[in-house]
């Protein structure tokens, strides 16, 4: 069997050096919100953001999407679903991951600790740190679908202004839906 050549250059197309990588700080609607406010860098393929003009280090994203979100004390998603499975990595920081259609249920976590998160399932994530910290996400499929929110979150994202248009992209004015 031969295998394929991958050149020095070829590596370094699919290396992703965290000081380059453009972090998107509207990613999400819920963002639009203080409590909710984040960095979202997409490592590996362009995950289920719904920012259009996120940036995207590695975007040969088959079966996974690698995401790193940045957080604040205090901040992080709201309760959210997706159809694809979630897995959470804390690189720095303690991060309370939480699921439950009313985020009832709650779980803290430390660095390397890991937490699959079944589909279908509200999830979200808060940074329980007393400094800025660090959260890895992975999503499952080439193709991880779109954020489904709460209409709570959707309605109070509208009256700070931001909507998602028909493709289910952040916007910041009229124009959404």
């Amino acid at each position: 069997m031969t295998r394929p050549v991958v050149t020095k250059d070829d590596m370094l197309r699919r290396t992703a050096l965290f000081k380059d990588l453009k972090p998107s700080t509207l990613p999400f609607l819920d963002a639009a919100m203080p409590e909710f406010e984040r960095q979202i860098f997409n490592v590996i393929g362009g995950g289920v953001t719904e920012d259009a003009n996120a940036a995207v280090a590695i975007a040969d994203a088959r079966d996974f999407h690698l995401t790193m979100v940045r957080a604040g004390p205090g901040k992080g998603s709201a309760l959210h679903t997706h159809t694809t499975l979630e897995v959470f990595v804390p690189l720095s920081g303690t991060w309370a991951i939480i699921w439950g259609d009313e985020g009832e249920n709650e779980l803290t976590i430390g660095p390397w600790d890991v937490v699959s998160v079944p589909t279908e399932i509200m999830r979200g994530f808060r940074n329980d740190s007393d400094a800025d910290a660090v959260l890895l996400a992975i999503l499952g499929g080439t193709d991880p679908g779109r954020v489904t929110w709460a209409e709570s979150i959707v309605e109070a994202a509208r009256s700070r202004g931001v909507t998602l248009d028909a493709d289910g992209n952040v916007v910041r004015g009229k124009g959404g839906s």
